[in-house]
């Protein structure tokens, strides 16, 4: 077969003359004639070199081949000195139309010497970067390297801090703020030496000298300075935590650089972009994305300060001794404590109210006045007193930051519980009702236990569940209420099981409890989200009020009082001082009815869509 094919030995071909085709032409010959003689195989072999895409694409392979002989030169070096000439002799030339559009074309910005151009002008004359001198040969091999950066300011902060070495009086950068103009640039590291700041010498400086070099600069600043030799690189991955404290910058004599810290409140959602410092983190307050980074005590560093501001307190009493309230008949007459807001009726016929709804199979648990007006207690033990001072003492030095992730509830998994948290007669058992009361199909609250003996028209595991002092005991015994108090001699409380009840049929679970269980409610089972309800300015109150009463104990009703209202904005700011950090949202009860519209919607979002929840709730259990 070789032999069949070989043709005489001929003078050497280039391929920049006759090219490879002319090759392939000979050999297809042989081919062909191979099989003419009936060769096996030859065939196969003249159909493959003589199909059309293989000469095709040896036609291009020899173009190519011809292309890297012949190098391409430009027609001429000047071409926009020359479409200058052109556009003088086209403003004297007769104005017909193609003269029109070729003098439009050249005038385009596009075209003139800043462009197309003078871009062809620089290629042509080899017009490319200046030729710098060579290095002497003098050059010691101690210097430093030197690097020059350019930057420019723009009215933005540079978003670097710089520190002196007490050793040898240089200049350092201290730290590169993320998201920066520094940090952008990729030009300046922490650990770069200053030599010169647009032309003045730091060498010797005070830290403060140097950035006052720097206020005056306006447009572009020229670092001289020795690049550090091993760059630091960020490996670590993104942080999003809640504080769970608030934080002044400004107020912290121990930060590096006030001017470059954070300011940060309880609830807040931080991005934890740089944990290289043990001591100072670099983060951004979410959702803004866009902005400088700030500096932040890291986590432990926070934890120090707080257990030294905890210790160096004097000893007061705890809000949770203060909260254990029992009900009397002695002081039923003049205590307000649970109040119920209602407009434009009177008590006896809201009971009327209620009890005809219930006849009506219209049934709300956990509206009845006895569960309202009954404080969170425990027994009055004072075991359980300690209890709760102690994880109030301990929160106090607790995690600064709480680790949360971005929850997206699937449609398969249960409802998130919704918690309402506010003030006394802001109007939240109110806005619960209605919610229910608009949409009972899906919204339901759960049913409370109580010790007290059931009335005629009650029935069992409807408006109560209706159980003995020593089971309640036992329950509370066992941690399986969220809540629970006494009132007029007989216990009540909000049973996890009635909760989850309520979110196993499907239904999204409602209820309004003191703020002081929120840590008690935040687990992964319930997935809570609590909004807080806050009242309107005392003015606004007192139009949408003017009518209100106060129920008290025995249904003695009495309007509200400046003092009600005093007291009301009082508790809510203490309440939102202290448990900010757990609060999802925020409503304002201007007006109920508006308020109950933001409700629902609240409540839809907070089911369907992407919230922030603890990392814990997401965590498996033996990472937890």
């Amino acid at each position: 077969m070789i032999r069949s094919i070989e043709v005489e030995p001929s003078a050497p071909t280039a391929l920049n003359e006759n090219g490879l085709s002319t090759i392939l032409a000979m050999v297809v010959e042989g081919v062909r004639l191979s099989v003419s003689r009936d060769i096996n195989g030859a065939d196969l072999l003249y159909s493959l070199l003589n199909a059309p895409w293989l000469q095709s694409l040896l036609k291009v392979y020899a173009c190519l081949q011809q292309y890297l002989t012949r190098r391409a030169t430009p027609f001429l070096p000047s071409a926009s000195a020359l479409s200058q000439e052109v556009i003088s002799d086209l403003r004297t030339a007769s104005p017909s139309p193609e003269v029109k559009e070729l003098h439009r074309l050249l005038r385009k910005p596009h075209m003139q010497a800043s462009a197309l151009l003078s871009a062809h002008d620089t290629v042509a004359q080899k017009d490319y970067e200046p030729i710098l001198p060579p290095l002497p040969d003098n050059l010691p091999d101690e210097e430093e390297a030197m690097r020059i950066v350019c930057l420019v300011k723009n009215k933005q902060t540079l978003g670097a801090t710089i520190k002196r070495n007490e050793v040898t009086g240089e200049i350092v950068v201290a730290r590169v703020i993320h998201g920066g103009l520094a940090d952008r640039s990729g030009l300046l590291y922490a650990g770069d030496k200053l030599v010169e700041v647009n032309g003045v010498a730091v060498h010797g400086l005070e830290p403060e000298q140097v950035i006052q070099v720097l206020a005056r600069s306006a447009g572009n600043i020229v670092f001289k300075l020795v690049p550090i030799s091993d760059r630091p690189v960020n490996t670590q991955t993104m942080l999003y935590v809640r504080a769970m404290t608030n934080y002044c910058p400004q107020q912290d004599p121990a930060i590096p650089c006030a001017d470059a810290g954070m300011t940060f409140q309880k609830g807040d959602i931080l991005e934890i972009v740089d944990q290289t410092d043990a001591h100072w983190w670099q983060a951004r307050k979410l959702p803004n994305t866009s902005s400088c980074a700030g500096l932040i005590p890291s986590s432990s560093l926070l934890k120090r300060k707080q257990r030294e501001i905890w210790w160096s307190q004097p000893l007061q009493p705890h809000e949770c001794i203060k909260s254990t309230i029992f009900f009397s008949e002695e002081d039923d007459m003049i205590t307000i404590d649970e109040r119920c807001v209602e407009t434009g009726r009177s008590s006896m016929l809201y009971a009327m109210e209620s009890f005809n709804c219930m006849h009506n199979n219209c049934v709300s648990a956990g509206f009845r006045r006895s569960m309202r007006l009954c404080r969170r207690k425990s027994q009055g033990s004072q075991q359980s007193c300690y209890t709760r001072c102690a994880s109030s003492c301990s929160s106090s030095v607790a995690s600064p930051y709480e680790d949360v992730v971005r929850y997206h509830r699937h449609p398969e998994d249960g409802h998130r519980l919704i918690v309402l948290v506010g003030s006394s007669g802001v109007g939240v058992n109110e806005l619960r009702k209605r919610l229910i009361e608009i949409n009972p199909k899906n919204v339901q609250g759960p049913v409370p236990h109580t010790t007290r003996p059931s009335k005629s028209y009650e029935e069992v595991g409807r408006e109560y569940h209706f159980v003995s002092k020593e089971t309640f005991e036992h329950m509370v015994y066992n941690h399986r209420f969220l809540e629970y108090g006494e009132y007029k001699r007989h216990l009540y409380g909000t049973s996890i099981e009635s909760i989850n009840a309520v979110l196993q049929s499907g239904k999204i679970c409602i209820i309004d409890m003191e703020p002081q269980g929120l840590q008690g409610v935040r687990t992964h089972e319930l997935k809570p989200f609590i909004i807080f309800i806050k009242p309107p300015s005392s003015n606004r109150m007192r139009e949408t009020r003017k009518n209100a009463q106060i129920i008290t104990d025995y249904y003695v009703n009495r309007p509200f009082k400046d003092e009600d209202f005093q007291e009301m904005e009082e508790n809510t700011k203490k309440m939102e001082a202290q448990y900010r950090q757990f609060f999802d949202h925020v409503i304002v009860n201007e007006n109920l009815q508006d308020s109950c519209v933001q409700l629902l919607s609240t409540v839809r979002r907070a089911q369907d869509e992407p919230q922030w929840v603890p990392a814990t709730w997401l965590r498996p259990a033996a990472q937890s």
